[in-house]
């Protein structure tokens, strides 16, 4: 489980994933899988409440392995979302590496109405 070397990249990569969370359990958001010989550069995060009369609240962590039931080290936890806002959790001055066998998670109070936006760099 070794994160390739990112000063002789072969392959970089931009992507941008919204995830719709159907439910208020934690849920993987991003996994890089074990052996996955890739680093993920995780430019921004942010969290969309698309209720009409509804706050949120929501907690994005990482957890090593598969993520949802195992230790999770949070980034934001329970932090409010006011209806029709959004909420930027990382953006590129704080922008992180999620190394093999680690996993993006989030967890909301009001499943169906929440969105998480990613954008991030697949580095091989």
């Amino acid at each position: 489980m070794a994160a390739p070397n990112i000063v002789g990249i072969s392959t970089l990569v931009g992507i941008t994933s919204v995830y719709q969370l159907t439910g208020t359990s934690q849920t993987n958001i991003l996994q890089n899988a074990p052996s996955s010989n890739k680093v993920f550069k995780i430019n921004t995060i942010s969290v969309v409440n698309c209720n009409e009369s509804t706050d949120a609240y929501v907690s994005i962590g990482i957890s090593q392995g598969a993520g949802a039931g195992t230790t999770t080290n949070f980034l934001i936890a329970h932090a409010g979302v006011a209806t029709g806002t959004a909420l930027v959790v990382v953006d590129k001055a704080s922008s992180f590496y999620l190394e093999e066998d680690r996993t993006i998670t989030a967890q909301t109070s009001l499943g169906n109405a929440t969105q998480v936006i990613v954008s991030y760099d697949s580095v091989e």
